[in-house]
This record gives C-alpha cells, sequence and structure tokens, in this order.
C-alpha cells in the first residue's frame, strides 16, 4: 500500500466523523445525556487523530497523483490548502471534545458550555469539510470539476457510440 492509496483510505473519516458527531452531538445536547456527548467528543478526537494521518499521507500521495495525466498543480494545490485549514479546526476541535470528556466526567458546570463551543467549531469543520472533499476529488474525477461541460459532452457522445456499436 502506497501513500496514494493509505491516504485514499483514511481522509474519509475526519468528514463523515464530523458529520455524524455533530448529529450526535446536538441530540446529546437536546436530550441533555453526557453519555450521547461523549460520544461524539470520541468521533471528533478520532476523526482529528485520521486528520493528522491524511495529512501525513498528503506529500506521498501527492508525488504520485501529480505524475498522473490531466492533474495539475493547481488543483493538488488547492485542496492542500483547503485540507491545512481543516486539520488546524479539526485539531482545535479534537482539543475542545477532549476538554468536553473531561469536563463531563468531572460533572463540572463549564460543561454544557464546552458543548456549545464544540457545535459551533464542529459546523465550521462541516463546510470545510465539504470544501476538502470537493477539492479532493477533483483531483481524479473530473467530471466534478466546474470546466467539464465539454469533457462531459465528449465522455457521453464516447459512451452512446460504444453501445450503439455492440
Amino acid at each position: 500500500m502506497n501513500d496514494a492509496h493509505l491516504h485514499m483510505v483514511v481522509n474519509h473519516f475526519p468528514i463523515i466523523g464530523i458529520i455524524l458527531g455533530f448529529g450526535i452531538l446536538v441530540t446529546g445536547l437536546f436530550l441533555k445525556n453526557n453519555s450521547v456527548k461523549n460520544t461524539a467528543y470520541c468521533l471528533f478526537i478520532v476523526g482529528a487523530i485520521f486528520a493528522a494521518v491524511s495529512m501525513a499521507t498528503g506529500e506521498g500521495a501527492e508525488e504520485i497523483a501529480e505524475k498522473l495525466p490531466g492533474v495539475t498543480d493547481q488543483i493538488i494545490e488547492t485542496h492542500e490548502e483547503m485540507a491545512e485549514k481543516l486539520a488546524i479546526v479539526l485539531y482545535a476541535l479534537g482539543f475542545v471534545s477532549l476538554i468536553g470528556l473531561f469536563l463531563n466526567f468531572k460533572k463540572h458546570s463549564k460543561a454544557v458550555f464546552v458543548s456549545y463551543i464544540a457545535v459551533i467549531i464542529a459546523v465550521v469543520c462541516i463546510f470545510l469539510g465539504k470544501q476538502t472533499g470537493t477539492t479532493g476529488g477533483e483531483i481524479r474525477h473530473t467530471e466534478i470539476r466546474e470546466n467539464t461541460t465539454f469533457q462531459n459532452n465528449v465522455i457521453s457522445v464516447e459512451n452512446e457510440t460504444k453501445t450503439d456499436d455492440d
């Protein structure tokens, strides 16, 4: 397994984990249930760890991807910049989640306040995660790039020709 493969394996969890964790955290706040909130915190912490692994494998994946046809330095650079922003915010969310876990276990009065801070940071993470996922997908999935109208028509015509001949 090379860095590109490992990067592709681990890079989905931070984005999916944020979304799941956000839903679980909001549910925990609504139900006033610390166990549910702690579950969300754990997802956020694991998401931050996976983000670190994604960042660690990103350079190796870049070295492989930049040699592929249709992949430009600009596409990779855009993704890299978004991933760095997401990672920083995810690390902050992981840290706040550790504090939230600690305060919940201690039954501290500030635990609910920390939960609301985590919700706000998670919303930012969801936005950045969407952007990072899209820019990462654009590296190899040319069909989601903004300038693919012509390419899609060519692909569409080629597929119709192949089915007519078969």
